[in-house]
């Protein structure tokens, strides 16, 4: 795959106008205070994984609906006092995985929430534990038009928010610090990070890796591949106005760019050049749109990894983000 978006200097630019809402912060604001009405603690149940120098709680936590959402957090053993903690969100399709299979956060001193995603975890790695009970409509495969025609009843709706009730859970963990909370994920998780910062804006961190789920449209336009491409072939299928325009309408609630202008935090981006499911400018819409208008600008930083696909810096990406947070957190 070539380079076949903009030319860098025009990324770097590009922060274009999207179709926002009129009543965005109203929908999120009903949003999230209907799913804070399911106020219970989370439940957290220490478990042996045979490791003697980070310990492991299976969480689960209230998320959209009330519904019940599972997390692995690892943390240190032996340390006294409130720890920073990364929250984290799976790429498409992945789960949760098993307990032991990231522990780099914990072994470098933080406290770490890999959030489960409902509904997925069958795609690639060790699988997930959360289902989605609420059902959809007409769909194509995959979860990106599940509720596509309200956007009410889109999936991503309770998947924001469920990362959102996700910082709830761990500021009510004792022995974590609720004023040190970063959050992170690539692709999916990535798209989920940015939300989480726009509806949770006191997060200190954000760390979206090649993120997914911004400026829709664009997308469509210029790639074929999937999860996009699931609109596309929803589109393809329903072809009415009427529909498309109701799609969009339904989109327009869950865009990156939106949240990206309401994120307060720091952030740590990443864009790989020749990716070709997350494309470059919708990556830099979202960036180039990040916490505008501060009495004090914010840090943010992009990284750019010019002769990669959507695998983007992958296991590179750690060093750098233990680094950077280190100087924010």
């Amino acid at each position: 795959m070539a380079q076949f978006d903009m030319p860098l200097s025009d990324l770097e630019a590009y922060a274009p106008e999207i179709d926002e809402p009129a009543d965005f912060d109203e929908f999120w604001s009903t949003t999230l205070a209907e799913a804070r009405t399911f106020d219970e603690a989370p439940r957290v149940e220490r478990i042996d994984v045979g490791l003697t120098e980070v310990v492991v709680d299976d969480v689960t936590f209230p998320g959209f609906g009330g519904h019940p959402v599972k997390a692995w957090l690892t943390r240190p053993a032996h340390v006294d006092g409130d720890l920073p903690v990364v929250v984290e969100y799976e790429g498409y399709g992945g789960g949760r995985g098993l307990p032991h299979e990231k522990i780099h956060w914990a072994a470098a001193g933080y406290a770490h929430l890999r959030m489960d995603t409902r509904g997925q975890g069958s795609g690639w790695g060790t699988g997930g534990d959360t289902p989605d009970p609420v059902g959809s409509g007409p769909a194509t495969p995959g979860f990106m038009t599940r509720g596509v025609l309200d956007p009410h009843d889109h999936y991503y709706r309770r998947v924001f928010t469920d990362g959102a009730r996700a910082v709830d859970a761990v500021r009510a963990v004792p022995g974590l610090d609720p004023q040190r909370v970063a959050v992170s994920g690539g692709s999916q998780g990535g798209g989920i990070t940015i939300a989480v910062a726009g509806l949770v804006p006191d997060v200190v961190a954000a760390m979206p890796d090649v993120p997914f789920l911004s400026h829709y449209r664009r997308a469509v336009s210029i790639t074929d591949n999937l999860p996009y491409g699931e609109i596309t072939r929803f589109l393809s299928v329903y072809r009415d106005p009427a529909v498309e325009a109701q799609v969009w309408r339904t989109f327009s609630y869950l865009d990156g760019v939106s949240f990206a202008r309401r994120a307060r935090s720091a952030g740590l981006f990443s864009v790989a050049l020749m990716d070709a499911t997350c494309p470059p400018s919708t990556v830099y819409a979202a960036f180039n749109n990040w916490a505008p208008d501060q009495a004090e600008p914010v840090v943010k930083e992009m990284d750019v990894y010019p002769y990669n696909n959507h695998e983007g810096g992958g296991d590179y990406r750690f060093p750098r983000k233990l680094a950077w947070l280190g100087k924010i957190i």
